[in-house]
């Protein structure tokens, strides 16, 4: 069976696919990061069909991609389900906290955690609501180029599915029938999600989705716990059926669990909780709340039953074992030099540093250097840039190139769009580009970088091996602030380069940087004690982040060596 599109997640997909003959459309995910309207050109010559557009992007914004899409390529734009926290491609929050990485898709979801401020209560001060665009998709469907609305769906269950999908294809079909839109709300309602919000898509009236103070997890309440002597039941608000699943709790919380419901109980009949054997009764508290997460109504379970028999009645084509071996691309021939350090700094540095300068490119750093030490600074551009900043970051580069600047750090494969004269320029990918593999890094090579940081998530084995036979030299993020993640939501209630603490006293803090909030852990990466295991590899570089702590914040004793003795998955 030919598949009709391959999702890629990263860059060294594109040419695994090539390799293997694959004639079929290639769609990058959010985890590309493809944020302005100058990333789309590259991405279409690079062999992309389709983007799938961040859902951060605002009405205004998606106009500006749509309107800069050239033909061959389309944009699918997210309309309902889970908002992350941090940007796609720009979270390392579970990855640094416990070796999942979400961008492997292995989030254990850290945002969605209690945190505190201060003296005051835990709060969900990083929990998004879902986004539900439902009677806001009409202007969507007069756009060129977005030719796909997507619904998020990990881990949902057939009710949400059917009732989801319903409601969206009745709101294409029936853009101007206000009765249609009513029983599309009404289909959402019903669809047992999180509670959801607009977030940020209309510009001229966004709303925060993260409200601390109010409900996050999916599910309709439908009662709480109470007590019978040792036993714990509740009191259901409406019918359950067979198959239906009851969450109890929160996730956060002790004796949390979701339980399949086996018989029929009717509206206000009693549900009792089976007591695990190694859980005492006084395990859950009274007034627990218990939500109905997903259903198998009659209705439904007999449609699910007939698409079973359908799809058993045509048996699958057979699937010959694939002999298909990828051919590793060559590798760059290594100079004999020593490796090099590269400190980058948020503000011109007073004072002597051992190594290279590098500094995030704005309007204060570019006039803080000399004309003279422009050329000897290496600059870096940031890791999101969305398409009202676009003007603004060329202006910066034009400005820093006429003054001599001739290095620059790009912080996504998509930035190079900004340099026409890559000739005569030093293009370096930057940690952000998350290369993990060699094909990654060839893909790079094309897009014109002379050399790569590696991920800086990697554990030992892969880091090492990684510089074996790499087609690019590269660099390593040796110590410094790296981010949980960078986001473009913050709560009212967050307060600004205060320390925030997590249930396992985990502190971090957020630093308001443009348009986007980079939330960073109370601890630096140190991995200095790896230098000469990382050279004999065949590191050529290694970069010290030297970012400033806000005053008074209480620094740690500790510092962290992330994935290295870790096996990430």
């Amino acid at each position: 069976m030919k598949p009709e599109a391959l999702i890629i997640q990263d860059l060294a997909m594109i040419e695994l696919a090539r390799q293997a003959g694959y004639k079929g459309e290639l769609h990058l995910s959010t985890l590309s990061n493809v944020t302005h309207p100058a990333a789309l050109e590259i991405a279409k010559k690079m062999g992309a069909s389709r983007i799938v557009v961040p859902r951060e992007l605002n009405l205004d914004e998606v106009k500006m991609m749509s309107e800069a899409c050239p033909k061959g390529l389309d944009l699918e734009i997210f309309v309902h389900g889970a908002l992350c926290n941090c940007i796609s491609g720009r979270c390392y929050w579970s990855s640094f906290l416990g070796g999942k990485s979400g961008l492997r898709g292995r989030c254990v979801q850290p945002c969605r955690r209690l945190y505190r401020q201060g003296k005051a209560d835990p709060q969900r001060l990083f929990s998004c609501m879902d986004l539900s665009l439902d009677v806001l998709t009409k202007p969507l469907l007069s756009l060129p180029g977005v030719n796909a609305w997507k619904v998020e769906g990990r881990k949902k269950g057939p009710h949400y599915v059917y009732y989801t999908i319903s409601a969206y294809r009745m709101l294409r079909d029936n853009p101007n029938d206000a009765q249609a839109k009513k029983t599309a709300q009404e289909l959402l309602d019903m669809a047992l999600g999180r509670p959801s919000s607009h977030s940020l898509f209309l510009p001229q009236r966004p709303f925060m989705p993260i409200q601390p103070g109010g409900e996050t997890s999916s599910g309709r309440l439908i009662g709480q716990i109470k007590r019978d002597g040792q036993k714990l039941y509740f009191e259901t608000r409406e019918a359950l059926f067979p198959g239906d699943l009851v969450r109890v709790g929160y996730e956060d919380q002790p004796g949390h669990r979701t339980l399949s419901v086996r018989r029929r109980i009717p509206k206000r009949g009693r549900f009792d909780l089976p007591v695990r054997k190694q859980e005492k009764s006084g395990y859950l508290p009274s007034r627990t709340k218990v939500f109905l997460v997903d259903r198998r109504e009659p209705e439904l379970t007999k449609a699910i039953r007939d698409l079973e028999a359908r799809l058993a009645a045509n048996e699958a084509p057979a699937s010959p074992e694939s002999s298909f071996e990828p051919t590793r691309p060559k590798p760059f021939k290594p100079f004999r030099t020593k490796s090099h350090d590269v400190n980058l700094f948020r503000e011109s540095p007073t004072g002597r540093i051992f190594g290279r300068q590098a500094l995030w490119l704005d309007h204060k750093t570019l006039q803080s250097v000399p004309r003279a030490s422009k050329g000897r600074t290496q600059w870096w551009l940031p890791p999101v840039i969305w398409p009202d900043e676009e003007k603004h970051i060329r202006s910066l580069i034009r400005d820093a190139v006429r003054n001599g600047a001739n290095e620059f750090v790009c912080n996504a494969p998509w930035q190079v769009a900004f340099f026409t004269d890559r000739k005569n320029m030093t293009l370096i990918a930057g940690p952000y580009c998350n290369a993990s593999n060699h094909y990654a890094l060839d893909q790079l090579r094309k897009l014109g970088f002379s050399s790569a940081y590696a991920a800086p998530e990697l554990p030992a084995e892969d880091a090492l091996a990684l510089a074996h036979g790499s087609p690019l030299p590269l660099g390593f993020v040796l110590k410094g602030l790296w981010p949980f993640g960078i986001s473009r939501f913050l709560a009212e209630e967050v307060r600004l380069e205060d320390p925030i603490r997590s249930p396992m006293n985990e502190v971090c803090w957020v630093k308001k940087i443009g348009q986007n909030n980079w939330i960073f852990p109370g601890w630096e990466v140190d991995l200095s004690s790896e230098r000469r295991a990382l050279e004999k590899a065949g590191y050529k570089f290694f970069l010290s982040i030297r970012e400033r702590w806000p005053k008074g914040f209480p620094r740690a004793t500790r510092t962290s060596r992330f994935n290295w003795d870790l096996k990430l998955l």
